[in-house]
């Protein structure tokens, strides 16, 4: 049985249409200096399994930006442990998340002391306090600005800390709230030579991205967020999970083969739930902004939906350029979607992340 719910910003009309509803105003992301390509990790890591340079070859990614492990005295990389991959997690993510968020209020005309809410989201490790506590002292915000942390949802977590963003702002007319997603993949990596972990070190790259949003009348910048809907698939519970791993004494992510399928074969029905009691048809919708979950998964999302390689571009052109951000791919696929300039004010969008649960999470704009 598959568990499904929607919503809508308080501010909306009861039946779906626009209302006075809160808009992303502004995105900005941030990525670590150092990145490489596919080959050249092959050749960092010594792979020489052709079982598993294939899986990074055919991968639809042409280079990642990572923070790998320290030399090691025969040339090759140090196994990290848990501790300094920890570490790594906060050191990384407090960098990447602090100039995410300072591009995104950039764009958005605004600054530090405007941000009254703020949502951290990440799945590469745990902190204790988390992000948004952290970077509201380390970068001198207000004391008494407003934050969640949204911790080990995975790659879909940024669309639930959106929608959980979206409601604050509604909530809090003419107040800028933020939603931050922070993920250092380079923290959560296990490299042992088996094909589990080596799906997954093909695959991930560091980033975050960050999103700006405001409920005010006299601000049309960006899209309305108009209605958020949620599909959990209990049947794929353990499709994607991040397990404790005994025998290396870290913590080791799992993704199961026939992930692309399952949440495929879901998301025509979310896409129907999602628009279900509003006014918009399938048909209407110009911008399709999806997470780039990986190659297979984009391509069952698009045979599934009905999408074009147009449709998906920047999803496509994120995985090549990134890999897998986790929870903030979608918003760097939206930031370029922007930059595209092919948007006229009336167009609707729908953004759709996929995660572990297995569950797929979408969001219906309209500009």
């Amino acid at each position: 049985m598959t568990a499904v719910s929607a919503g809508v910003p308080a501010s909306l009309n009861a039946d779906g249409k626009p209302g006075e509803s809160p808009r992303i105003v502004s995105v900005g992301s941030a990525v670590p200096g150092t990145s490489y390509t596919q080959e050249e990790l092959l050749d960092i890591f010594r792979i020489t399994d052709p079982r598993i340079r294939s899986v990074f070859r055919n991968s639809a990614i042409d280079r990642r930006f990572l923070t790998l492990p320290p030399m090691a005295p025969d040339g090759g990389r140090r196994v990290e442990t848990q501790g300094e991959l920890l570490r790594k997690h906060r050191r990384e993510g407090l960098d990447m998340g602090a100039r995410a968020l300072y591009e995104c209020l950039k764009k958005a005309d605004a600054v530090l002391g405007d941000v009254r809410y703020l949502c951290c989201v990440s799945s590469t490790g745990f902190l204790t306090p988390g992000f948004s506590a952290l970077l509201i002292s380390e970068l001198g915000m207000n004391r008494d600005c407003g934050r969640l942390d949204v911790v080990g949802m995975g790659c879909n977590a940024g669309l639930n800390g959106l929608n959980a963003v979206t409601g604050w702002a509604a909530a809090h007319p003419g107040e800028l709230a933020v939603l931050l997603c922070v993920e250092a993949c380079s923290a959560a990596y296990v490299f042992d030579g088996t094909m589990r972990t080596s799906v997954v070190n093909s695959l991930f790259g560091d980033g975050a991205a960050a999103a700006a949003v405001l409920l005010d009348d006299g601000d049309t910048r960006g899209p309305r967020l108009r209605k958020f809907a949620s599909c959990l698939i209990p049947e794929a519970i353990d499709a994607m999970r991040y397990d404790w791993d005994d025998g290396h004494g870290k913590f080791s992510f799992y993704l199961d083969r026939d992930v692309p399928y399952v949440v495929g074969a879901h998301s025509e029905g979310i896409v129907n739930l999602l628009l279900k009691d509003t006014d918009v048809r399938r048909g209407e919708i110009s911008h399709w902004v999806l997470h780039a979950g990986g190659k297979k998964v984009i391509d069952s999302m698009m045979i599934n939906l009905g999408l074009t390689r147009y449709d998906v571009r920047h999803t496509m052109g994120v995985l090549r350029d990134y890999g897998n951000l986790s929870s903030g791919s979608f918003l760097v696929s939206y930031e370029r979607l922007l930059d595209d300039g092919v948007i006229a004010p009336g167009d609707h969008g729908i953004l759709m992340t996929m995660g572990p649960g297995s569950t797929i999470e979408t969001a219906l704009l309209e500009w």
